[in-house]
């Protein structure tokens, strides 16, 4: 029986981050579809398939790259969501931010991220990071049965 490939989900909602991120997860050669949504309120939408996402597929994405300054939700209120619902609760989930502030990376730990990259400015490194986590987070990784 084979799994199905599962999306990679992008909240951001910086324009040029965005186009950066996902340039380089194309780059990255994943067969995962990338659905970008520009805040949290659409990331809830997305994982909860509410309103436009109410007719996605079935199933939790293999990971959410998830940046914490957003307008309508931030990161950490999306990270607070998921974390106290069963059905999100499992679902890796990676800060990308341009935040290096002690409160939000210690408050997402708190939350239970999987991990916390802070957005290189280089944008060669921002390529090499995001790559990396898009090859790690949906090719290696395997999380538990829902």
């Amino acid at each position: 029986m084979s799994t199905p490939i599962r999306t990679i989900l992008l909240a951001e909602d910086s324009p040029a981050d965005a186009e950066m991120a996902l340039d380089a997860l194309r780059e990255a050669n994943l067969v995962n579809p990338v659905v970008h949504v520009e805040d949290g309120v659409e990331a809830m939408d997305y994982l909860m398939r509410r309103g436009p996402w109410a007719d996605r597929p079935e199933g939790n994405p293999a990971v959410l790259l998830l940046d914490i300054k957003m307008p309508r939700m931030d990161g950490l209120e999306v990270l607070q969501r998921m974390r106290d619902d069963d059905s999100l609760k499992r679902v890796p989930v990676v800060m990308l931010t341009s935040s290096s502030e002690e409160s939000d990376l210690a408050r997402s730990w708190d939350l239970g991220v999987n991990a916390y990259v802070v957005k290189p400015v280089d944008v060669d490194q921002f390529f090499t990071a995001v790559k990396t986590l898009g090859q790690f987070w949906a090719v290696f990784n395997e999380a538990p049965a829902e």
